[in-house]
């Protein structure tokens, strides 16, 4: 099946784009395999047994659902795109002659998944030069699309987003953390500081639909010690172009390489890196 007849596919699902899918061919597979894989995750989501899933560490679970999600999305990238590389949670690094890198998580969220919890993504970035220039998170069970483009902006369901002006008593922080212990450690410890001193403070389970929610103004921030580039590749773009601020607990710039994240909507990022720094 080709280019054009995704087209049509995508604009099926009943999300009306802010853009037009044909003047734009890399956003058009982008968005297209997020529906594509979602589609099938969602089929899958509603019959899943937690047994089913297998253990990749302690703190990590992969199942049959990410494996075939990711099949999709890599087969239609490479399909379109031959010479792109891939970064992806399961598959790892597929090498390709371009500039360009598709940094996939099939399936961002997979114990939610497991437990039927509605809070899962598929998270597609693309990168140009090791700068993110496009982003595409997708919740099936939630329908809803995020999308974002670099100098352009930000969209859930075609609609332009920003992030929340909300600072003090009113902000809710959001976190997630790597699998090793001292990842999870940091995490509680920030946990414990937010929880008390702010309006709330909550792991989601799905660090790019955290930072789509930082993006969209329905928290105030994420924080990630030993943040994977696949879980927040995409939601990077996403709230650096609903116009939040996005760097690792230096406050320096956050790129592939960087060992943490912290995203915000800007008016609190010093706090929580103070946060996070001193405890």
């Amino acid at each position: 099946m080709g280019y054009s007849d995704r087209e049509v596919r995508v604009k099926n699902f009943g999300i009306n784009l802010i853009l037009d899918m044909k003047d734009n061919k890399l956003r058009a597979v982008a968005v297209a395999s997020a529906y594509l894989a979602g589609e099938e995750l969602l089929k899958r989501y509603y019959k899943y047994a937690r047994g089913d899933a297998k253990f990749k560490s302690s703190h990590e679970i992969v199942t049959q659902a990410d494996l075939q999600a990711e099949k999709i999305i890599i087969s239609e990238i490479k399909t379109n795109f031959p010479e792109h590389r891939i970064l992806s949670e399961e598959a790892g690094k597929i090498s390709g002659s371009s500039d360009y890198l598709w940094v996939v998580d099939p399936l961002d969220g997979t114990h939610n998944f497991s437990m039927h919890n509605p809070l899962w993504a598929v998270s597609i970035a693309l990168f140009y030069k090791s700068e993110p220039v496009l982003g595409v998170v997708f919740a099936p069970v939630l329908n809803e699309l995020f999308l974002a483009e670099k100098n352009s902006g930000a969209w859930l369901n075609g609609k332009r987003i920003k992030v929340s002006n909300y600072k003090g008593e009113q902000v809710i922080n959001t976190f997630c953390h790597g699998s090793k212990i001292s990842d999870i450690k940091k995490a509680l410890k920030y946990y414990n500081y937010h929880k008390l001193h702010d309006l709330d403070c909550r792991q989601l389970g799905s660090a790019s639909l955290e930072l789509a929610y930082t993006a969209c103004g329905r928290v105030e921030s994420l924080l990630v010690p030993g943040a994977n580039p696949w879980d927040v590749a995409a939601g990077v773009l996403l709230v650096k172009e609903s116009g939040g601020k996005v760097t690792d607990f230096k406050n320096k710039a956050w790129t592939l390489k960087s060992p943490d994240m912290a995203a915000s909507n800007g008016l609190i990022h010093k706090d929580i890196l103070t946060t996070i720094n001193d405890k």
